[in-house]
């Protein structure tokens, strides 16, 4: 008798098999997305737990009153829907503290992140959507926290009224005639250079070598046709004229929008897609990210119309044409993602559906060096952080694992080379040095992104509970797994600024560099904050040197310039309340030894024997050699900085995470106030055990 087949089924699938509908095979990455070179979007959400309602039983006397005498935030809330933990048998292979620590986790295997979201005002005083995963909300809340439990008036009118959201159009449209702007044809090689430079890493929407080429024979042309190509070729001119000459840019710009809405109730092609895109990069650069955010809706749109999405689509019209199409698809997903991820709003485009692949192997099957590819990876991270995490608001030992294993895998295929291209790329060679710097700075801020909640709340921990409290909590060294966390969330912070304030003292940068300064201000943020919630005085040169790089882009970025106003008055507050606290300290000790041998009579108040000046920060030295300093001092600040020759190990939060140091609370009336403050956010049971949450273990 033949013995019968039985099917192999799996516990869970990965996304992309469940939202084809297709068999998986339960592996990471599957043989399904092997097979169609899209391993690097191959992961497995969460499987929902099937709860079951259990009838509500009455307590006894005796464990009512055991319950009611601990402290609420000490003891677990119990879920009517959560089973209780069966007790294993006598003949399990699992010993009894691991199946504890099992089932620990799966009651508490999900926590709250607090939502963020805000509706601000932009410069017309119309209401504005920033969602969680903003740097401008991270902001608001670290103003919140900062202005309640620190310094009522720790934030200027200026930094505090978030004007930075869109800048007024202040540029008059075209004229009524509708006469072409002049191009100078000596001009086109530089200004072509410089879109090349600032748009590397973002966007490649053209065969670069011919660029220059056939930009130059177009504006031979005795007559420019009023065609989408012409909006293309001015739309590339005004890019590259935003840091040489403003008004020839607005000029090409303006122009060269009437056309591409003009040619709209055409024919769809290529070329539509490329000039709504080419608008987005322009307005980003302009400060109007309000506005890149409606054009880019139409360049998402034209995509999906002509299927730039489908690769098997795209490989019809030629060789050269399918590796155009691919990657502008890929240039789209990387604007898409930046303008999602920099406003918290959801992104136009999707991976649903989606078969250009992310990945290009050679010959021998390994990934080659692409720059787009990089960058359009590691913000394919950050969007499933943002959706798995901030839009969900939960955030889970499985998904924390999944998120840091992707992080790991990226790091160990790029992050050597990127940096080799930034320390050894000769002068002249400026694309691909600012391509490496934008595709790290966006790697550096999906470490912050994942692990600014548990930053967030160990400033609530180490904060006192209001500004007029004399007596902080104790600023211990915590080496649990949520400090750790946080740690890493400044790690990644200050090897970002480092690598910003290095090409900006070797006039690397461009002045107008929206990415680079967006994840530079929430740098700057979570510097402040850490040096704020003690975690090291060195964290002061660190916050000076991010916004030292912030005044250099704002001398052209009206947002640069906003962004340096919030740094300098954060920075301000912290050393504010950290002379405060040693002061206190040192008036303390002061009252315990006076009296050894009589040094303060005790008729006399103890103040009037304190050193004077201390009631202002010594900021006078610190501005001089912080905002202002000049490129040798930087350049020295670097050598001897602490994440140059940083030993990996110390960044890594896979480490076995001890269950005793993750209960080491400072007291239970401080950790009371901290869930109060923070909305009772429960993150710690994540971290028990060998959670393996490594966010930076190749940094």
């Amino acid at each position: 008798m033949p013995t019968p087949i039985t099917r192999l089924r799996v516990a869970n699938a990965c996304d992309v098999c469940k939202q084809r509908k297709v068999k998986c095979d339960g592996n990471l990455p599957c043989s399904y997305c092997k097979s169609r070179q899209r391993s690097s979007t191959c992961h497995f959400s969460p499987t929902a737990r099937r709860r079951r309602i259990r009838k509500p039983h009455l307590p006894s006397p005796e464990s009512s009153g055991a319950q009611s005498s601990a402290p609420s935030s000490a003891r677990p809330q119990a879920s009517p829907d959560v089973p209780p933990a069966v007790v294993p048998s006598a003949g399990t292979s699992r010993t009894s503290d691991d199946f504890t620590h099992r089932s620990y986790v799966s009651a508490e295997e999900e926590a709250d992140v607090p939502r963020e979201a805000r509706l601000l005002c932009d410069a017309g005083g119309k209401l504005i959507f920033v969602g969680d995963c903003a740097p401008l909300s991270l902001f608001q809340t670290v103003r919140q926290i900062v202005t309640s439990r620190v310094d009522p008036n720790a934030f200027t009118p200026q930094t505090s009224r978030v004007s930075m959201l869109e800048n007024a159009a202040s540029d008059p449209l075209v004229s009524a005639n509708g006469k072409e702007p002049r191009v100078d044809p000596t001009s086109i090689e530089r200004l072509v250079s410089i879109y090349l430079s600032v748009t590397s890493g973002l966007v490649d929407l053209f065969e670069n070598s011919n660029l220059k080429h056939s930009i130059s024979a177009w504006a031979a042309e005795t007559e420019v046709s009023k065609d989408t190509t012409s909006a293309v070729n001015y739309l590339v001119l005004a890019v590259g004229s935003q840091s040489v000459d403003e008004q020839s840019a607005t000029e090409y710009f303006q122009h060269a929008k009437t056309l591409a809405l003009s040619c709209l109730g055409g024919d769809l092609g290529i070329e539509t897609v490329q000039a709504f895109a080419l608008v987005t990069l322009y307005m980003l650069r302009a400060c109007q990210i309000n506005g890149s955010f409606l054009f880019f809706g139409i360049a998402a749109r034209a995509a999906y119309s002509i299927g730039l999405h489908r690769t098997e689509v795209n490989s019809r019209f030629g060789s050269e044409t399918h590796t155009q199409r691919d990657r502008l698809w890929k240039s789209l997903r990387v604007l898409d993602l930046f303008l999602s991820i920099s406003m918290g709003r959801p992104p136009s485009m999707s991976d649903v559906d989606c078969t250009v692949p992310y990945r290009t192997l050679d010959a021998n099957g390994l990934e080659e060096f692409d720059l787009l590819n990089a960058s359009v990876q590691v913000l394919s991270i950050t969007e499933e952080i943002v959706l798995q995490v901030y839009s969900r608001r939960k955030i889970s030992l499985q998904l924390t694992e999944g998120i840091s294993r992707q992080l790991r895998d990226w790091s160990s295929r790029w992050l050597p080379r990127l940096k080799r291209i930034m320390a050894e790329s000769p002068r002249g060679d400026e694309t691909e040095v600012v391509g490496a710097c934008q595709v790290m700075s966006c790697y550096y801020y999906a470490v912050m992104l994942v692990a600014r909640p548990f930053l967030m709340y160990e400033m609530c921990k180490r904060l006192p509970d209001s500004a007029s409290a004399t007596e902080a909590p104790s600023n211990s060294s915590d080496n649990s797994g949520r400090a750790r966390l946080a740690n890493a969330c400044i790690d990644a912070a200050g090897l970002m600024t480092e690598s910003v304030v290095d090409l900006v003292n070797r006039r690397r940068l461009d002045g107008r560099m929206p990415l680079i300064v967006s994840w530079l201000f929430a740098s700057s943020l979570v510097l402040g904050v850490g040096l704020l919630g003690g975690f090291g005085r060195i964290l002061e040169k660190y916050a000076r040197m991010s916004i030292s790089a912030l005044e250099y882009f704002a001398k052209n970025d009206a947002h640069a310039m906003q962004y340096s106003l919030i740094g300098k008055s954060l920075l301000s507050s912290a050393l504010k309340y950290l002379q405060r606290r040693d002061t206190d300290e040192r008036l303390r000790i002061t009252e315990s030894s006076s009296q050894l041998f009589g040094l303060i009579p005790k008729e006399h108040p103890l103040q009037e024997f304190m050193p004077t000046g201390t009631d202002e920060p010594r900021t006078g030295t610190a501005e001089t050699q912080g905002t202002n300093m000049p490129q040798s001092s930087v350049t020295n600040e670097l050598l001897t900085s602490p994440f140059h020759d940083i030993d990996p190990a110390l960044l890594s939060l896979g480490c076995t995470l001890d269950s005793a140091s993750g209960t080491s609370f400072s007291g239970t009336d401080q950790q009371d106030q901290t869930d109060h403050v923070f909305g009772a956010l429960n993150l710690f049971p994540l971290l028990h055990g060998n959670g393996h949450i490594d966010l930076a273990h190749y940094l």
